[in-house]
């Protein structure tokens, strides 16, 4: 679900010889686009290659490594309580890690992330960043937040195409006889229940962030099995269930059903709880960009503070502090901060290289795997559409691999539009992560084309040619994948830890979920980690 102008960097170089044709313009018969970031060939000079040392330190108060939404919550909230000598450092030519955005002369359109739920009223620190970003305009005399309704999805919201039929809606209905429409009222009264169950600890059996929730010990069980043994034992076993909860967990998780923890699988449900004057608790906020919208909210305050293009190369404690070098790689040149805390807010595979780690990285590798993802952005003009519910933001086609296609132009108040931007979005599930990964590296821009293009012609029979261009961006480790133990065991704890009082940590796989909330909080705790000691 990100970008990149480095392949000029590495010529001649191995590590990058794969992308280096996939990411040129090309022109098939069927429609021009081309792959765009993220900067997975620089980023591999980190794994391949050894750096000289940087010659010379800059002092710094706080350095953060990764400009993504964990990152910039932390140093949002940094600068909010008087800490202002800081610098980001990330990869990529613009911050927002997997909450990316891009756009043309039609609208903004998101390369990743591209929503968020109404959040749960107990998040605070969440809501006053909403309230800052202008989504909650005020609140009720209740005390309920009220939306902006330009940043509610406007409707119609969803529709699913099944059976040869637009359906409102997501869940299943056309065509499924009595016996299959009733495990969806039983899975979804089971549901309610886990929404509003408190363990024996006094706590939400399901809560947001993940840590706060109960650690009851028959809560916990559900976490050493997968959501489809959950589902069998449940007897809950018709194939429109199944595709429903298997399209959720892809969706959420990058990961099948019959892989993920059952835990997370019903997280995903029972852990939304959020109360508002103008919307539902399964209402969404999104924009023509996605989250790339929040992105910007975040970045506000932080003018001249990121450094883009620049590739952490090495994290070190010291007597005094942490010392940090990376790579300019506008001009090949290694530098260095002398800083007092370092944040590192990338992913945990990165963080063990960074620190020269092989304990950290074999936690890693024997316990945190990490979904490959394809996200494609169309440009089309009208289309013709099947029979049934209208065209809609979120559109998904019943037992295709993909999860459809968000229209970025839906937020737009006006009634006919020239053109309008799709993203689609395909989970590579259908090997293992890391086969996936290096299948993915190697396809090129026509590949991915008409996989998409196939994909669609099925609700869209005109698809071809309406469509005038296509761009993809690969996501090689797009987000961590909580399979069973992933989010109970000792694992993930056991890297959250900061390494002496200068090296902490922050990022969505130290949370086991990437949603927006845990990345968000990730970096309120790295923050108030180094407040405290200031």
């Amino acid at each position: 679900m990100k970008r990149g102008d480095f392949i000029r960097l590495t010529a001649g170089m191995a590590v990058a010889a794969p992308l280096l044709h996939a990411c040129e313009e090309t022109k098939s018969k069927a429609v021009p686009g081309k792959i765009v970031g993220a900067s997975a060939a620089a980023g591999h000079l980190l794994r391949d290659h050894s750096f000289n040392p940087p010659g010379a330190f800059e002092p710094k108060e706080v350095v953060i490594i990764g400009a993504g939404v964990s990152g910039l919550s932390a140093a949002r909230h940094l600068v909010q309580n008087g800490v202002t000598d800081i610098t980001l450092l990330d990869l990529e030519a613009q911050p927002g890690g997997n909450a990316a955005s891009g756009g043309n002369a039609f609208s903004k359109y998101p390369w990743g992330a591209h929503y968020v739920p109404v959040p749960n009223n107990n998040l605070t620190e969440y809501l006053s960043f909403l309230e800052d970003a202008k989504v909650i305009t005020g609140y009720d005399p209740a005390g309920l937040p009220v939306y902006d309704e330009f940043y509610l999805c406007h409707d119609p919201e969803e529709r699913l195409y099944i059976n040869g039929h637009w359906q409102e809606g997501l869940v299943p209905n056309t065509g499924l006889n009595a016996a299959e429409l009733a495990q969806f009222k039983q899975f979804f009264s089971q549901i309610n229940h886990y929404k509003y169950l408190k363990g024996t600890d006094g706590l939400d059996a399901f809560s947001i962030p993940v840590d706060t929730s109960s650690r009851d010990e028959s809560l916990r069980a559900l976490d050493r099995v997968t959501m489809k043994e959950w589902m069998d034992n449940h007897g809950l076993t018709s194939e429109y269930i199944r595709w429903y909860i298997d399209y959720c967990t892809r969706d959420d998780f990058g990961t099948p059903y019959n892989l993920v923890s059952a835990w997370a699988g019903i997280h995903y449900f029972a852990s939304r709880k959020g109360k508002a004057a103008n919307a539902a608790h399964n209402d969404v906020l999104t924009w023509e960009n996605g989250n790339g919208f929040l992105i910007d909210a975040l970045r506000k305050d932080l003018d001249g503070k990121i450094a883009t293009g620049a590739l952490a190369t090495s994290v070190k404690a010291t007597s005094n502090g942490v010392q940090v070098g990376y790579l300019d790689v506008a001009t090949r040149q290694v530098k260095g901060f002398e800083a007092k805390h370092c944040i590192v807010a990338v992913p945990q595979f990165v963080a063990a290289r960074l620190l020269g780690d092989s304990e950290r990285g074999k936690t890693l590798h024997e316990h945190f795997h990490y979904a490959p993802w394809m996200v494609a952005n169309l440009t089309v003009k009208g289309l013709h559409e099947r029979a049934g519910q209208p065209a809609s933001w979120d559109n998904v086609i019943y037992g295709s691999p993909s999860l459809g296609y968000v229209d970025a132009t839906h937020q737009q108040v006006q009634q006919r539009k020239e053109r309008r931007n799709l993203t689609y979005y395909l989970p590579l599930t259908h090997a293992s992560p890391e086969a996936a990964r290096k299948e993915a590296y190697r396809a090129e821009h026509a590949f991915w084309a008409e996989k998409v293009l196939s994909d669609l012609q099925r609700v869209h029979p005109d698809i071809r040619e309406q469509t005038e261009r296509v761009d993809i961006m690969l996501w090689g480790h797009a987000m961590v994948q909580p399979r069973p133990g992933m989010i109970h065991g000792e694992a993930r704890k056991s890297l959250s830890g900061s390494v002496g009082n200068a090296i902490h940590f922050a990022h969505t796989d130290l949370a086991g979920v990437s949603i927006f909330e845990e990345g968000f909080y990730q970096g309120l705790r790295a923050a108030k980690q180094i407040l405290q000691q200031t």
